[in-house]
């Protein structure tokens, strides 16, 4: 029996390729683009630790029939109700779909229900999830290094990330007592416009914002809704949280106090349907106009030539899942989550009263109590970054969000993002002790 030598290169043969990272685009340099994939390398690496780190719904709901059942009631919905016969039923799962989407009239009828929004299905595009969504919204913003976007500071890491790639520059405004400092955003505005800038848009969490859970009370909202028109600036609505308060009250979404198309409203169903599906929207029904002033249609037909070269499409069985959820519920995702929303209200009283137990008055440390949603912020007496996240992990076993992840360009900050959606009671205090020896450890040390 012989053996079969594999030869290597001979003499002079090429070097395998290598590319410098100066050589590609800048935002891969960016320790903020490694924001999420750390997180995760950390659960990976401490799998008992508990993790308060993870902006995750609840996944004891998560059963694999509803997917079943979900995409049999949509079937259903395109037969029954619409008289689709079978083959086109089957070209619309297994093929292409429309770069818009194909339940863009089902998205409309949920906004209805559950936001008092009335949006044309034709404003709608489907996305892959809401970070596509932003990205397309970004993309279509920039036009040449005059533009910038603006973000409540500390803001959501994913959307320093997009405008890096979308290659904007992200100028930060203050969120102050309420939620957005309205002047200094003002302030910023003016100041970046007397530098040669022109900034676009404003991105904003009205309701339980990520990292800081704080919402916009109805006031503020109209202002900013007001300062957005006399600066002719757009508002980049995000609500993934706002289903979710701590009461009962919810208060309208920028979006549904609109009346000059100010706000591009980014929605998502990650939190409130099936995150494994990643579908998100966005509703965009600015109209677009050439340079005569003729009418080019609305802004969600320009996202839609984006997205045609990024995505193509949306996986239409994802949507699919998504609207025969939306259909079993009467459109209404407020009615779909009752459970969850119950469930995120009792962590978040146990997350305060655990904290409140461990950490006293004098302690040294803070917390602010939000409306509802999925985070609050922890100040402690001590410098907080990545290595002490890891020793958190190792000796203490316990995984958080450090806070300079969320402002651009920082090291380290003195406080922590503390998530509790995806965990249940036990978990929760085991993680509230864990976190206490971690306070005392280095307290001790100061």
């Amino acid at each position: 029996m012989t053996t079969a030598v594999r030869e290597g290169p001979g003499p002079g043969a090429a070097e395998p390729a290598a590319l410098r990272i100066d050589t590609l685009h800048g935002s891969l340099d960016d320790p903020s683009l490694d924001s999420m994939n750390l997180l995760n390398e950390v659960a990976q690496r401490f799998p008992d630790a508990v993790s308060f780190a993870a902006g995750r719904p609840y996944e004891g709901f998560f059963e694999v029939e509803e997917v079943h059942r979900h995409l049999r009631a949509f079937c259903d919905h395109l037969s029954l109700d619409r008289g689709w016969p079978e083959e086109e039923v089957r070209r619309l799962l297994f093929q292409y779909g429309r770069t818009k989407g194909v339940i863009n009239d089902l998205v409309a009828r949920n906004l209805t229900v559950d936001e008092g929004i009335e949006a044309d299905p034709e404003a709608i595009v489907v996305t892959v999830g809401c970070q596509e969504a932003m990205f397309l919204v970004l993309r279509a913003l920039r036009t040449d290094d005059r533009d910038a976007v603006l973000a409540v500071s500390p803001t959501y890491v994913g959307l320093n990330g997009a405008a890096q790639l979308a290659d904007l520059p992200v100028l930060p405004v203050r969120a102050g007592e309420y939620g957005v400092d309205l002047d200094d955003l003002a302030r910023t505005v003016r100041r970046a416009r007397a530098e040669g800038l022109r900034p676009r848009a404003l991105y904003v969490i009205p309701d339980f914002s990520n990292p800081l859970g704080i919402s916009l009370d109805l006031d503020t909202r109209r202002r900013l809704l007001d300062l957005a028109s006399r600066l002719d600036l757009l508002l980049l609505e995000d609500n993934p949280y706002g289903l979710f308060p701590a009461g009962t009250a919810r208060l309208p979404t920028l979006k549904a106090l609109d009346t000059g198309r100010r706000v591009v409203y980014l929605g998502s169903f990650a939190k409130t349907a099936l995150p494994g599906a990643r579908v998100g929207y966005v509703v965009a029904d600015q109209v677009v106009t050439d340079g005569t002033g003729r009418r080019l249609g609305l802004l969600a037909d320009q996202l839609a030539k984006v997205k045609s070269m990024l995505t193509v499409n949306t996986s239409p069985l994802a949507q699919a899942v998504v609207a025969g959820k939306l259909l079993e519920n009467d459109h209404s995702l407020v009615r779909a989550n009752a459970r969850q929303a119950d469930l995120y209200r009792g962590n978040l009283r146990m997350m305060s009263d655990g904290l409140a137990r461990r950490f006293p008055a004098g302690s040294g440390v803070t917390w602010n109590t939000p409306g509802g949603g999925f985070f609050l912020v922890l100040t402690v007496p001590f410098r907080t970054d990545d290595t002490l996240l890891e020793h958190s992990a190792r000796q203490h076993r316990v995984i958080w969000t450090p806070m300079h992840h969320f402002y651009a360009g920082r090291r380290h900050t003195h406080q922590i993002r503390l998530s509790y959606s995806l965990l249940q009671p036990e978990q929760i205090s085991a993680g509230l002790d864990g976190l206490a020896a971690l306070v005392d450890e280095q307290r001790s040390g100061l």
